[in-house]
Formats: C-alpha cells, sequence, structure tokens
C-alpha cells in the first residue's frame, strides 16, 4: 500500500466554490477507485484559495485480480451425441478469445449452460492513476467554470501546476499545457518560491514553513482563536457568524486575525446597518459588549503577515469609516420622509410590466392580507393592513438603494424609529420569511400574513400572464415562494382554504389578468400540489400514502397533513392491509359498472351481504363523526372494524351475477363503502 498526494494549483478560487469542489473531488476519485479495483483508506481533501488537494493514506500498488463469468449456449447445445463441441461451442469459445476445452458446464435456473471463465490480471495503480486523475479533475463541477490561453479544458480558475505523487513517485500526466510532477509553491507574497516535495509529511511541513495551512479545520482554528485573542484586547467578544467565518476561511491561506476601531458616532446606526457594512462588503466581523451592544471596534483577517500591523490596520479603517460615513449619509437622508409617504414613491417602481408597479401590487396583497386575517385573527386587522401597506416602502430609501441585501430589514428599523407597533416594525422584516429552504418563519402571525399575502400575489399574478417557472429558469421564485407559503399554513396551523384563497388572490388581480381565473386557479393548485408532494417526500414520507391523500383533496393543507400522518402510521397496524385489499378488490369490480344504483336491502339473500351492508351503515355513521370531528386516527380504525364483514362478502357472494337487479344492488353496496372510504382516501393507491 502507498500513499496519493495531488494537488491542483491555481489561481485564487472564488471561497464559495471550494467546499463543494472538495467534497465532489472525494467522490469522484471513491467512485473510480472503486470501478477500477483499487483498494484504498484515509482519503480526505483540503484545500485553499490557490490549491484543490487529494490525500489517500494508503492505495494498493496493483488493481485486484478479477474473475470474469460469461454463459454461452446451452450444454445441449454445445456438444453432440458424441460428447464433441458442437459450432455454437466453439464459436463462443472463439467469441471469448478462450480455448474450447476451458469452457465450464455451469448449473443455472434455466438448466446447464456453457461458461468462460477469463482471468483478467491488474494493471499497476499508477499506470491507471495516469488515465484516471486528468479526467476526474476535469470532472469537479462549478458553479462557473472558465478557458484561459490557448488551451481547450475548462476550470474554476487557470490551473498553474500539478503535484502528483504515489508512493513518493511523479504520477505521468497532462492537463491542458501543464505537466504533473513533484514541485508545489508556497504563499503567493511571502513564499512564492517552487518547493520539492517526496510524500504527504513532508509536503504539508514544507508549506507551513512557506506560510501556508493547506488544512481548512487547522486554518479555522487559527481565525477562531486569533479573534477571541484580538476581541480581548478591547474587552469585546466576536459576533457569532458561521457563514462568515466558512467564508473568510477560504479566503486565505495564511490567516492573521487584527482589530480595528471606528468612531463611536455611527453607533447610532441601525445595528443592522452596522454589522452589515462591515460584513457584506469588508468581511469584517463585529465586536459586542457583554450586553451584547456593538462595540466602535471590528476584526478582520489578513492573508499576510505585515512588516508593519499598524499600516494594515489603520488602512481597513479607512475603508470602513467610508462605508460607514455613505451609511450615516443615507440614513440622515431617509430619516426625512416618513415610510408612509414613501409609499406614494412606489408608483414610479415598476413589479413587474404586466403586473404593473410596487404601489399597485401592495395595494393588492394588502387587501388579500386583510381577507386571510380575517380567517385566523380579526383582532390583528389593524396591524396586518398597516404592516403590508409599509412592508415595501424602504425599497425607495437610500440605504436600500445603496444596500440592497438590507430590504425589510430598513423598514423595520425605521418603522421602530417612527413610532411603530412593535409587531408591525417586525412584520415588515419578516413578510421576506422564509427566505431560502429551511429558513426560518415569521416570529408572530402579523408577519405569517402578510408573508403569504405578498407570496401568493407573485404567484398568481404571474401565472396569470404567462410567467411560469421552467425546468432552468424561475426568476421570481415561485417555487420558493410556494414553498414558503406551505410551510408557513401547516407550521403555524392556520385553517386556510387554498383553492378560496387563490380565488381571493385572482379578484385582487383583475384587470391584470391574461387569462381566465379558473384555469389559473387549477394550474396554480397543480403547482402547489407538486411543490407539497416534494416537500414531504424530502421528510421522508413514503409515495404511494401522499398520493391516496391528495388524489381525493388538497384544499385544506393543515387537514390534508393529518390524513396523511394518520394513514402513514395506519399502514403499519396488523389488520390494515386486508382493508386496503378489500378496497382495491372492490374498486376493481366497479370499473365499468353503471352508478348511481341504490341499495335496496330487501334484494340481499346471502348472509355474507346482510351482514356487510349492516356493518357498513354502522361504521360509516361511526366513521363520519369521525371525519367531521378530524378524529382520522379513529376514523380509520373504524374502518378496519369492517374487515371481517368485506372478506367474509369476498369470499361467500358472487357479485356478478346473471340477475340484473341482484348485481347491481350488490354493486351498488360496494359502491357505498368505496364512497365512504374515498371520503378520507383512495386506497388502492397504497402499495
Amino acid at each position: 500500500m502507498k500513499e496519493l498526494l495531488l494537488e491542483i494549483g491555481t489561481e485564487e478560487i472564488p471561497a464559495g466554490f471550494i467546499p463543494k469542489a472538495l467534497s465532489d473531488l472525494k467522490e469522484l476519485v471513491q467512485k473510480e477507485f472503486e470501478a477500477n479495483r483499487i483498494d484504498f483508506k484515509g482519503i480526505q481533501t483540503l484545500g485553499t484559495p490557490r490549491r484543490i488537494v487529494l490525500y489517500v493514506e494508503s492505495v494498493s500498488e496493483k488493481q485486484r485480480d478479477e474473475e470474469i463469468k460469461k454463459i454461452g449456449p446451452s450444454k445441449a447445445a454445445s456438444f453432440d451425441s458424441s460428447g464433441k463441441p458442437t459450432k455454437a461451442a466453439i464459436g463462443f469459445a472463439k467469441g471469448k478469445s478462450v480455448p474450447v476445452e476451458s469452457l465450464e458446464v455451469i448449473q443455472t435456473e434455466k438448466g446447464e449452460y456453457l461458461c468462460a471463465v477469463k482471468k483478467e490480471t491488474g494493471k499497476a495503480t499508477i499506470e491507471i492513476l495516469s488515465s484516471l486523475l486528468p479526467g476526474v479533475i476535469l470532472s469537479i463541477p462549478f458553479q462557473k467554470s472558465m478557458r484561459w490561453a490557448e488551451v481547450s479544458i475548462r476550470f474554476a480558475r487557470p490551473i498553474h501546476w500539478i503535484l502528483g505523487l504515489f508512493g513518493g513517485e511523479v504520477i505521468p500526466f497532462e492537463i491542458g499545457d501543464v505537466r504533473s510532477g513533484n514541485i508545489t509553491y508556497g504563499h503567493r507574497f511571502m513564499h512564492p518560491d517552487p518547493i520539492a516535495v517526496k510524500d504527504f509529511r513532508t509536503y504539508l511541513q514544507k508549506l507551513g514553513e512557506a506560510s501556508v495551512i493547506v488544512d481548512p479545520a487547522e486554518r479555522k482554528k487559527r481565525i477562531e482563536k486569533g479573534m477571541i485573542r484580538e476581541g480581548a484586547r478591547v474587552s469585546g467578544k466576536v459576533l457569532k457568524d458561521e457563514e462568515l467565518l466558512n467564508e473568510v476561511n477560504f479566503l486565505v491561506e495564511y490567516p492573521l486575525p487584527l482589530c480595528g476601531s471606528f468612531d463611536e458616532k455611527f453607533l447610532h446606526l441601525p445595528r443592522e446597518v452596522v454589522i452589515h457594512s462591515m460584513k457584506e462588503h469588508q468581511r469584517y466581523f463585529p465586536l459586542m459588549d457583554d450586553h451584547g451592544r456593538l462595540l466602535p471596534h471590528f476584526i478582520f483577517i489578513s492573508n499576510i503577515v505585515p512588516r508593519d500591523e499598524k499600516v494594515v490596520v489603520k488602512g481597513n479603517e479607512r475603508v470602513l469609516k467610508a462605508r460607514l460615513s455613505d451609511a450615516a449619509f443615507f440614513f440622515k437622508d431617509d430619516m426625512k420622509i416618513t415610510l408612509e409617504k414613501r409609499v406614494e414613491l412606489l408608483k414610479k417602481v415598476v413589479f413587474q410590466a404586466k403586473l404593473g408597479t410596487s404601489y399597485e401590487k401592495v395595494m393588492r396583497f394588502k387587501n388579500l392580507a386583510s381577507w386571510i386575517v380575517e380567517r385566523i385573527d380579526p383582532k390583528l386587522l389593524m396591524s396586518v393592513e398597516r404592516a403590508a401597506l409599509l412592508c415595501k416602502a424602504d425599497l425607495v430609501t437610500g440605504m436600500v438603494g445603496e444596500f440592497p441585501k438590507l430590504q425589510g430589514i430598513v423598514g423595520r428599523e425605521y418603522a421602530h424609529l417612527s413610532g411603530e407597533k412593535p409587531e408591525v416594525s417586525q412584520a415588515i422584516y419578516e413578510h421576506y420569511l422564509p427566505g431560502f429552504s429551511g429558513d426560518r418563519l415569521p416570529s408572530g402571525p402579523v408577519g405569517d400574513v402578510v408573508s403569504i399575502a405578498d407570496k401568493m400575489d407573485t404567484i398568481v399574478g404571474c401565472f396569470s400572464v404567462g410567467l411560469l417557472p421552467t425546468g432552468t429558469t424561475d426568476p421570481f421564485g415561485l417555487r420558493r415562494q410556494a414553498l414558503g407559503i406551505l410551510r408557513i399554513i401547516l407550521e403555524k396551523e392556520y385553517s386556510l382554504s387554498l383553492g378560496e384563497l387563490l380565488e381571493e388572490s385572482g379578484r385582487q388581480l383583475q384587470g391584470k389578468m391574461e387569462r381566465p381565473l379558473n384555469e389559473v386557479k387549477n394550474e396554480v393548485l397543480d403547482f402547489f400540489r407538486i411543490r407539497y408532494q416534494n416537500f414531504l417526500l424530502d421528510k421522508g414520507y413514503p409515495f404511494d400514502v401522499i398520493e391516496a391523500v391528495l388524489s381525493t383533496s388538497f384544499d385544506q393543507l393543515l387537514d390534508v397533513q393529518r390524513r396523511i400522518d394518520a394513514l402513514r402510521e395506519a399502514k403499519e397496524w396488523k389488520d390494515f392491509e386486508s382493508i386496503v385489499i378489500g378496497f382495491k378488490r372492490a374498486m376493481n369490480i366497479l370499473k365499468g359498472a353503471p352508478s348511481g344504483k341504490g341499495i335496496d336491502p330487501s334484494l340481499f339473500s346471502e348472509s355474507a351481504e346482510k351482514n356487510l351492508y349492516q356493518s357498513f351503515l354502522k361504521a360509516g355513521e361511526r366513521i363520519g363523526l369521525h371525519l367531521r370531528k378530524r378524529d382520522y386516527p379513529s376514523a380509520l380504525l373504524e374502518m378496519t372494524q369492517m374487515k371481517k364483514p368485506i372478506d367474509d362478502f369476498f369470499d361467500g357472494v358472487m357479485v356478478m351475477v346473471e340477475d340484473e337487479a341482484i348485481r347491481n344492488n350488490r354493486l351498488a353496496l360496494l359502491d357505498e363503502i368505496g364512497q365512504l372510504f374515498l371520503r378520507f382516501a383512495d386506497f388502492s393507491k397504497l402499495t
């Protein structure tokens, strides 16, 4: 067993590309090793902005030998009466490049057949790696890739060197105009000279001496410790931000945390504005005191060890001062006009050419929000209408114009400063939630209602003018917004009719819609149904259970979810499968049979059909009561009580008899039982 070391040296790769590239490289190599019968253990990937590294602790020196068996003609067709090979056997042996006398006879499910056994001796691993690694490297998927110079290959950034060693020996191969070797390079600015490497231990050691920390976990620990140290100097603690920490970790090869300061006057700005100015534009980390208040200090991560730290700190302070000065100017200017007055300015902002201005959109979903809250909690009407009216007003502020990602946050802060109710201010920000899969929901019902209304207006509006998402494009994020509505309704347990909600949204869009409301409603319902189905599948719900319920109803989402939960649990009950079988049997018999015939008890002649009818009457009443109370586990339990009468009926009664009246009466009984079950779900969908 020998170690494998591969390093792809490049121009600086964007920080967001690297973690996934490392994961993909590991997966690609594992698959190739397994496909090529190469034993290995201890695989890991490392990386910095300038290098993607693969290290495998132990790799076999050659492929495993393989015995390949190929089945040929039957024994009877392979030998004549005297036991000599026929043309079929001779042709098979020739086709497999083996002597005819080496063919074996083996027993199969179909009888005795000829088999050619061919042994394939494993090749040397280094030989396989030479042809395998170029394809692996160029198969690493990136969000964006590029070409450079005259080479025909594509990669995230231009490749400058490739280090490839197997047991200390160079793996010979080329990618573009770069040939593999045993050379790496240290830090671009502090140690740019070439470094010869013989194994992984010396690789780490020499790069460490050349100011490169290859291991992301080690870099991250160094950053965290350094930030704690620098923060302690000014009695501050770093505001936790795992996303920013992970990004910065892949922006540097040799991190050095340093602390800077800014004028305390900027602390009068809204907290999020100060934090955003540091984080989004400069990748700085804010510092807080023990009470969670922002301090006039920040930490930045240098990628070099400067000769004079003070000079570097001063430079970063100047940059942040400029950003905060801009923010202070916009804040002061914005405060001259209230959010309410800014609503009128939305008349000049186009939401979508066919759907009108942002002002028109606000008026639409404000009315829709009022309709929703009347059905959820009418006491919140004033707060909901106020939040809906103001929630887009910050679009026309200077602050959001300069810092677009602060949309909603600025609105919340300005609303708070102007004396709006806390639930209104919070809803102005939270109506954008959830912003992505797994994101948190609004914290209160006011934010919930405005969020649903805004998102629904966008979805129905886009569908009504033909702006439907395709497989690759969804410019208005309709899938994300539909999932957001589903999550709010389900997780907050709001009893809302999705159909009625769509119709009301469509009424608000009258004059803008280019298609009939009913047509749009049906398409949007299907759109939501698919989103909901995928949402449940991602959570591990069985497909057949989802289908069984959704094929009969999809309107009251909370009610649908409870049915699905109850049915998933009931599938594990002892007697439930027989009920499903009975339902399917009844549905099969009813196919093509005339419907609408009533049951005439006087026509029942067999005890089994009389018992089933009586069982149906009793169970039907109780099942109906449970369904009205939405006690779905009890309704399903009641259905299982019909197991024996149903089994006895199918065992002892012939449905399709010659007598038309008796036949139709028995079909009517099965139809009534089927309709009773269909009030819950279509059990024929269950597997």
